[in-house]
């Protein structure tokens, strides 16, 4: 099953003109496919999914390819969403995804039920940009039952601490590959593989 979905998820093209402030690095096919699986062996795929700073969409799409309730994809790049509405035609998964623009730090969205969260936040490795990932995690903490993020290496501290201090609790910590392709200017090798940590916690809803 998680081969089968990697091999649908290669056909996600990634951003066309990536914004380096925004530190926008498509989520290798792989590790989206390793991350899924083990979400939707958890149960945490049979709700609403929500892909905060979804990009080209390949978390978003690799969740409706399972067998959520709803799934949206939220970022704040409108080219980037033409990129996702155009990899949902070439991946045709199971369950449609609604696209929306706006602030994944900031959310302009309500559920009924609290959703699953799945993102790949900026690291906070850009000047002006740092501490993206708490943000991100902080939308997380205010509106899922469960997120599953990435993470730079190094960040279970970080992590866990944030999650104690909104009471909630992580119940997953894996480290994992990511292999980023060169596509800025101060990108010295072809291709280049950084060591990330997926973590999944569990946050209180009413």
């Amino acid at each position: 099953m998680k081969r089968a979905l990697e091999r649908r998820l290669a056909a996600v093209a990634g951003f066309d003109d990536p914004d380096v402030a925004r530190e926008q690095y498509p989520t290798p096919a792989e590790l989206a496919a390793h991350v899924l699986h083990v979400a939707d062996l958890r149960g945490d795929l049979d709700r609403d999914v929500l892909d905060l700073g979804t990009g080209t969409g390949m978390l978003a799409l690799g969740a409706a390819c399972r067998s959520p309730r709803r799934v949206v994809g939220l970022d704040v790049d409108g080219d980037a969403l033409a990129t996702a509405r155009e990899n949902e035609r070439r991946v045709a998964p199971a369950v449609p995804v609604s696209w929306v623009r706006g602030d994944a730090t900031d959310p302009p969205l309500a559920f009924a039920d609290a959703p699953t969260v799945v993102m790949n936040p900026p690291f906070g490795a850009q000047r002006g940009n740092r501490h993206a990932d708490r943000r991100f995690l902080a939308a997380a903490a205010d509106l899922a039952a469960v997120s599953w993020s990435i993470h730079n290496a190094g960040s279970r501290d970080f992590v866990e601490s944030f999650a104690a201090d909104r009471e909630g609790a992580v119940t997953d910590a894996f480290a994992a590959a990511f292999d980023v392709a060169r596509q800025f200017d101060f990108h010295t090798r072809e291709r280049e593989t950084l060591d990330v940590e997926v973590y999944r916690i569990e946050w209180p809803y009413e």
